[in-house]
């Protein structure tokens, strides 16, 4: 077995390959930039080497200082993690000539599938059915919408060499096929240094599912079920589960040796995944082979008990599978959620900056439940600008798939995170989406029930009055708290008084509180009762409470006269008054917020590309006015009405920071 590899990759993927060697016995060596000097990944392993600047480009994805690194550190082997080098042959083939083992599939298996030109058509030669769409190379705009009217809008236009959700766009029209092939050009040339594009004919009401295969280089090949992928934004997954709710086993089973059957063709040895595009009739379409560990394997790993990177490692280093087909076992249901440095409010647009507070649930694993959290950061580090906006993926285990989605729930409550924008409570508004609930979605379910955006949570009223109910109980913990230091108040609790009134979200509750050494009973005006209890005390971030025997996590900070609560998604501000200070509370005036209807704000801190318009030119609704970069990613703003610019405060090659201003109109 080897002694020392060396992880080329960073963030979460890199810990989680530490976490195994470890486990195996094996010293890691850590690669990093000037941006990940502090890494998580830097911290956990034996060893670390300096590789270059922050850009990708300049740095984890140079082949000549990753092996330079290798030489210095006599790593034996490489796992290259996803996305960076972990699918080009040229790192893989100077590794072979370096005599460094790679873990990951032979070079001619990279060549043939990772390139998603090459693999269509050999897909195609297989019999294996695809989507429609060009194969070839596509010179330019003109051609690419010549192209894009031939197969037949919608289109998918994607990078040959892209992943992640990187240098992918949807047209509908000739317009936005020119525009996304240069914007995917552009994305594809800067992420994988390859900017070669192709188009396929993007299928409607389709469904994301993938088999995951574990193949040896002594001829045996198996699959670990399926992946159901579908909730995903701009083509980026954001949740995934496995199994699929919507597979039988009939399907499972075609998809199974059919992807099996393709990994054979191409001589694969290693961990790999196909994927699928299936529609509402369980017809399934090949769509790419991913030549490396995907993000979203610890939901495989839940469900089988197979340590899918120790596999590889065991793999590389010419072992057999120590598993057959008839061993692979689904037991369970498991969940992943992706943690994104992304602010839901603002269109989903990268956040970066420091996590003043980064607290994960407890990890735990139980025959009952497994709460999972592969993590690449950690409280007080810095979210960067450089790299990808993924900073966690939160995974959970039950029974069955009701359990698992609890789990979940539970789980997102008790996940605290300060400091920058986080899509925390998106994930939380999808766990309780009825048709995620109920399995019944596509990969349109996004853009489908959320058309114009995230714009929070509003709870129904049983759940505000669980925690109206909470909030009153917890509050008079405090009034408790602060009559006691300010002297007002002895050992004689019975001095606090006992009318309150919770205002949320709208609504207005009159309570009763009667309390106890247990807990306490919250009485309604409307006659209705809750029974409270929970440990938590003043100044406590986190407040996992019982309302009527049910659990209710609530993420607590303060308000003037009351608490910010969020649960389920929503953000609350809970007022808790006395009945005198809620009737004066009525009286007063709300705020109005500023007027920025005519600003054009940077929705996210970024670098401004191109300035399309010039001042006192017109503009109509949806006109491109500039383009920001941020963490990889091209944004196009456009304006949202008829308008004519009147100043623009910033060029290309500026740096802007959240809400700075880029344009006014007049």
């Amino acid at each position: 077995m080897f002694k020392k590899i060396l992880i080329a990759n960073r963030g979460e993927i890199a810990c989680r390959v530490i976490k195994t060697a470890r486990k195996m016995g094996i010293q890691t060596v850590a690669i990093y930039s000037d941006a990940d000097k502090h890494a998580l990944h830097v911290e956990m392993a034996d060893e670390a080497v300096h590789i270059g600047p922050p850009p990708a480009n300049q740095s984890y994805i140079v082949i000549d200082k990753v092996m330079q690194a290798i030489r210095d550190t006599g790593a034996e082997a490489v796992h290259p993690g996803y996305g960076f080098l972990s699918e080009n042959p040229k790192f893989a083939d100077a590794l072979e000539t370096a005599g460094v083992a790679f873990i990951g599939p032979p070079k001619g298996a990279i060549e043939a599938m990772g390139d998603k030109i090459t693999s269509k058509k050999i897909a195609q030669e297989a019999d294996v059915s695809t989507v429609p769409g060009y194969m070839g190379l596509i010179e330019d705009a003109e051609e690419a919408v010549k192209i894009s009217g031939e197969i037949g809008y919608p289109v998918m236009i994607k990078a040959s060499a892209g992943g992640g959700g990187k240098g992918m766009r949807i047209a509908w029209n000739g317009d936005e096929a020119r525009e996304g092939f240069q914007s995917s050009k552009n994305e594809a040339a800067n992420s994988f240094g390859d900017d070669r594009i192709f188009i396929e004919k993007f299928v409607t009401q389709p469904r994301h599912i993938e088999i995951q295969v574990l193949a040896d280089s002594h001829g045996n090949c198996i699959y670990l079920g399926e992946r159901e992928c579908s909730i995903q934004r701009r083509n980026q997954k954001v949740i995934e589960e496995a199994p699929s709710p919507f597979l039988d086993e009939a399907t499972r089973k075609a998809m199974g040796e059919q992807a099996c059957a393709l990994a054979q063709a191409v001589g694969y040895a290693s961990a790999g995944t196909v994927e699928f595009i299936v529609d509402g009739d369980r017809n399934f379409y090949f769509l790419e082979m991913n030549t490396r560990l995907q993000v979203e394997h610890p939901v495989t790993e839940l469900i089988t008990g197979v340590d899918l990177v120790e596999q590889m490692i065991r793999v590389a280093n010419g072992e057999a599978l120590s598993i057959t087909q008839a061993d692979v076992k689904l037991k369970g249901w498991a969940m992943e959620s992706r943690l994104y440095a992304e602010d839901p409010y603002r269109g989903f647009l990268p956040s970066i900056g420091r996590l003043t507070r980064y607290r994960p649930p407890a990890e735990l694993a139980l025959d009952g439940a497994v709460v999972r959290n592969d993590t690449g950061v950690y409280e007080g580090g810095e979210i960067s600008m450089y790299y990808d906006p993924m900073i966690a993926k939160l995974c959970t285990w039950g029974h069955n798939r009701d359990e698992a989605i609890e789990g979940m729930r539970v789980a997102l409550d008790s996940f605290e995170v300060e400091g920058i924008g986080h899509n925390l409570p998106f994930l939380s508004a999808v766990m309780d989406h009825p048709k995620f609930v109920s399995g019944d979605m596509t990969t349109a379910f996004i853009a489908e029930e959320y058309p114009d955006g995230f714009a929070g949570v509003t709870l129904g009223d049983w759940e505000l009055q669980r925690i109206a109910a909470a909030t009153a109980a917890m509050n008079r913990v405090a009034e408790i708290r602060r009559a006691r230091v300010s002297g007002r108040l002895d050992n004689h609790e019975r001095h606090v008084g006992e009318a309150w009134n919770v205002t949320l979200q709208g609504k207005s509750f009159d309570v009763t509180i009667a309390a106890d050494h247990d807990g306490a009973t919250v009485a309604f005006d409307g006659g209705e009762s809750l029974r409270v209890t929970g440990d938590w005390t003043p100044g406590d971030t986190l407040a996992h409470m019982q309302v009527d025997g049910a659990p209710l996590v609530l993420k607590v900070g303060k308000v003037p006269g009351g608490f910010r609560i969020r649960s389920r998604g929503a953000d609350l501000k809970v007022h808790v008054r006395t009945p005198r200070q809620a009737e004066l509370a009525r009286l007063m005036p709300e705020k109005q917020a500023p007027d920025t209807s005519k600003m054009l704000l940077c929705p996210m801190p970024g670098l401004i590309v191109k300035i399309d318009v010039e001042e006192g030119q017109e503009v109509q609704e949806g006109q491109a006015l500039c383009t920001v970069e941020a963490m990889k990613m091209e944004n196009i703003l456009r304006a949202e009405r008829k308008g004519v610019v009147a100043k623009i405060n910033a060029g290309p090659g500026d740096s802007l920071a959240v809400d700075e201003v880029i344009m006014e109109f007049e």
